[in-house]
């Protein structure tokens, strides 16, 4: 049997060293300013595991191996070239599926791999392994396809509601345990081939289920979620392999993920199982039901917004999903730099849930080169919108909503939300008067002390930087 090049304690070393820059590079995404040294971190721990597992672990089929990094890599670059920063959402989802895609592959082929010879019950714990990494695989791949289609718009962002779902799921439940068992049984008799097949269809079919269940409102805990399952299905995967480093590294990645949705699940006022239920969030973002009428509203023109801006001591920016679509990031930074250089206190205001993936507008704002120290969380800068002369929310709908706090009958009833009507104006950036992407119409567009700046808004922004 061919020799690995490098010996196993250098592997095992570098395996270390790689785990700790991960960590590392966790640490560093934490906050903006170390936000580019974290992700330095990452890629220098990946090129070091790569670099041990080619030579370390890998002892035939080179030219493969090197053919479809070749191919991988070149395709990963062109996509990072080509993508949209509107479009990351949707391509973070689609990176999701392939990780789940891959551990399903690797699951079958361990489980055919004649060279894998367990017996007793170690063959028993190896055939577990297998079964859970396919299952979550499966399930990763399925539903980040499906995420993938509603972020991008291919799919409707209505929740698909099942008569009886919450029985059908736990029915997939009951019996995806059940095939489990059997194929346990079998395998140990040499078969168990049909039983995985079983298994993993029902793994997909309730991977599509489960996200075409969540409504749109949802998507951003949906795209935390699924990054925690691959992160579960690469930690299977590496259960599998036997190989440490991917065990380690799945459960950073499954366990932040979780963290994570729990975080954007609080800040939305949300039950984690209640958004795996689904039925949260009535329409998608392309509704324009108006509601009920709520009186008219006030418009306002570039000049009139550049003369209140002028005018304002405190100006309060929030950031929303239309400011990624008419790609306005940038205007937005000169508008700040401008007011800044006049002497006018300027900051942004983050909603956990702003855009449509969590840290959307940061990662939008630090494209803008925006100074880090005058962008706030939510929970910073809530209580000083009192204190604010001029509010402008730029193409956000539902993080500024007021009947989030005022109306029980809601869809986001109980979401905590940027209070911006507590200031003395607001201009609010749109298109026209669709609802958000949580299909609920806006109060605050109807307040005495709003003004609402009509058209796209790198358009109007553009304007307005010219006024100024």
């Amino acid at each position: 049997m061919p020799q690995a090049i490098i010996p196993s304690g250098v592997v095992s070393v570098a395996y270390i060293g790689a785990t700790i820059l991960f960590i590392l590079a966790l640490g560093g995404l934490s906050h903006p300013e170390s936000a580019r040294r974290g992700n330095l971190f990452g890629m220098i721990g990946m090129a070091l595991a790569l670099f041990a597992t080619i030579f370390g672990v890998v002892t035939d089929n080179f030219t493969l191996l090197i053919v479809m990094l070749v191919v991988g890599g070149a395709v990963g670059l062109q996509l990072a070239r080509r993508v949209q920063m509107t479009q990351m959402p949707e391509l973070v989802a689609i990176l999701h599926s392939l990780v789940g895609l891959a551990a399903v592959f690797v699951g079958f082929a361990s489980f055919t791999d004649p060279n894998v010879h367990f017996t007793g019950v170690e063959k028993t714990i190896h055939d577990i392994e297998i079964y859970i990494g396919i299952l979550i695989g499966a399930i990763t791949f399925s539903g980040s396809v499906i995420a993938f289609g509603k972020l991008s718009g291919k799919i409707s962002g209505n929740p698909m509601l099942l008569p009886a779902r919450h029985w059908m799921n736990l029915g997939l439940l009951l019996v995806t345990i059940w095939v489990g068992g059997q194929f346990v049984g079998q395998s140990a008799a040499g078969g168990g081939m049909a039983m995985l097949l079983i298994m993993t269809v029902l793994a997909l079919l309730f991977g599509i289920h489960m996200v075409m269940a969540i409504g749109g409102a949802d998507m951003p805990v949906v795209v935390s979620m699924l990054n925690s399952y691959s992160g579960w299905a690469a930690s299977a995967t590496g259960f599998m392999l036997s190989n440490d480093l991917l065990i380690v590294t799945g459960a950073l990645v499954g366990s932040s993920g979780a963290i994570l949705s729990y975080i954007m699940c609080r800040a939305m006022n949300r039950n984690f199982f209640s958004v795996i239920a689904g039925g949260f969030g009535t329409t998608s973002g392309s509704s324009t039901g108006d509601g009920e009428d709520q009186g008219e509203v006030i418009a306002i023109d570039a000049a009139e917004t550049a003369e209140l801006l002028k005018d304002a001591k405190e100006v309060m920016i929030i950031p929303g999903y239309g400011m990624a679509v008419a790609q306005a990031q940038h205007i937005v930074h000169e508008i700040t730099r401008k007011l800044r250089d006049k002497g006018i206190n300027v900051r942004f205001g983050i909603h956990p849930v702003a855009g449509r993936m969590p840290g959307h507008m940061n990662v939008l704002l630090a494209e803008a080169k925006l100074p880090y120290d005058i962008v706030f969380e939510m929970d910073e800068i809530n209580d000083d919108f009192p204190k604010v002369d001029v509010s402008i929310v730029i193409g956000a709908n539902d993080i500024v909503n007021p009947s989030a706090l005022t109306d029980p009958n809601s869809p986001i009833a109980g979401m905590p939300v940027l209070e911006c009507w507590k200031g003395g104006t607001t201009i609010v950036l749109k298109r026209g008067m669709a609802t958000g992407y949580a299909g609920v119409q806006n109060p605050l567009f109807f307040l005495d002390n709003t003004r609402m700046l009509f058209g796209d808004a790198r358009d109007s922004l553009d304007n307005v930087l010219s006024n100024l």
